[in-house]
């Protein structure tokens, strides 16, 4: 079992930055893939960037590519989202998940565990 808290949404003006966080506990290992989905309101939930533990590959949807960074604290079993020059639609209800690594990384399905989520809002 993998519990994670995320931390760190709120609401920004365009243009701005917010930086995320993902507390993760219980049976965190080298093999796993840590990743962010967003979900904004009527839609669905969308696969932002994700890093493979152990070797810190990254991964990241075109949408944010150049503006996000997706990064990891071994000692404190964080991941962290840097989020720079935020877009009003990037508004979103954030999520924090993790999985064991299996050569895939983009689809809900390929995480078995999330987190409450955190509203980021970005205000034009």
């Amino acid at each position: 079992q993998v519990q994670l808290v995320e931390s760190g949404g709120g609401l920004v003006q365009a243009g701005g930055s917010l930086r995320l966080s993902c507390a993760a506990s219980g049976r965190v290992s080298s093999s796993i893939i840590m990743g962010w989905f967003r979900q904004a309101p009527g839609k669905e939930r969308d696969f932002v960037a994700a890093i493979r533990w152990g070797s810190r590959i990254t991964y990241y949807a075109d949408s944010v590519k150049g503006r996000f960074t997706i990064s990891r604290v071994n000692a404190k079993n964080t991941v962290y989202l840097q989020m720079n020059s935020l877009k009003p639609e990037d508004t979103a209800v954030y999520y924090c998940a993790a999985g064991p690594w299996v050569g895939s990384y983009s689809a809900n399905r390929d995480y078995n565990y999330w987190g409450q989520g955190t509203q980021v809002t970005v205000s034009s």
